[in-house]
């Protein structure tokens, strides 16, 4: 089982639509697919319609005795499984500071037989959680919106990631992008010259795209021929080739 994370140390840079999106395609290829919410808000939780509930909460959860296998249900698109959240992971880093550092990705291996792929959808910062993440993680796909703020967080990412043994590999890509705007343009542009691994899919700023919590779906359901739809089936496709070779 392929781990991915969709993770940023920057907040509102759509990891969450990644995660539902990517999701969504993965299991259009025929994967098996695990979702699973680490965001306390419960976004993703929210958009594949699963109610936001852990039994015991975030302490039973990575507790000795936790295990993910009780919580996983079932959503509306077949082939995809969610592990939901609720307000009580806003304590995670408190529980995970009282087990191994590798808790996060212990809690995952008794999936892997029933899974091809987990994405985990992550709060932002670097935290315990995130640290968990990063030891689980095969791949973290960042999404990073054409703004030089948030292209600064990718290299903070790449410098606390230097210093880690047995870091996953970082697969960025270009997030909300308006391609009517200058700025926008020419920070994409710098981004692909500073940045090799960058992925070439690129998610457009499109209305489809925030329509997703009113249809509380994935973009594909209800906006098959969408510019949005159309991006992200194109960064699964490369992300696939990229770690399936």
């Amino acid at each position: 089982m392929k781990v991915l994370a969709t993770y940023s140390i920057k907040g509102g840079v759509g990891k969450t639509t990644a995660a539902v999106n990517l999701a969504y395609e993965a299991t259009h290829t025929g994967a098996r697919v695990l979702l699973w919410d680490l965001d306390p808000q419960g976004a993703a939780t929210f958009v594949v319609r699963v109610k936001p509930s852990l039994k015991g909460g975030a302490e039973r959860l990575v507790s000795r005795r936790g295990e993910l296998g009780d919580h996983v249900r079932a959503t509306d698109v077949p082939g995809m499984h969610v592990l939901p959240a609720d307000f009580s992971l806003r304590h995670l880093d408190l529980h995970l500071d009282d087990t191994t550092p590798a808790r996060l990705a212990d809690l995952l291996g008794p999936l892997a037989p029933s899974y091809d792929v987990a994405f985990l959808d992550c709060p932002p910062g670097i935290t315990l959680t995130s640290e968990g993440v990063f030891g689980a993680a095969d791949a973290l796909l960042v999404p990073t919106i054409p703004s030089t703020l948030s292209a600064r967080t990718l290299e903070q990412l790449a410098t606390f990631l230097a210093s880690a043994d047995d870091a996953p590999d970082v697969l960025p890509f270009i997030s909300m992008i308006d391609g009517r705007r200058t700025v926008h343009r020419d920070v994409a542009a710098e981004l692909r010259r500073c940045w090799p691994a960058l992925l070439a899919a690129q998610i457009p700023s499109v209305a489809a795209v925030e329509r997703m919590g009113v249809a509380r779906a994935p973009l594909a359901t209800f906006a098959a021929r969408s510019r949005g739809a159309t991006a992200f089936r194109d960064l699964w496709a490369e992300i696939a080739a990229r770690l399936w070779r």
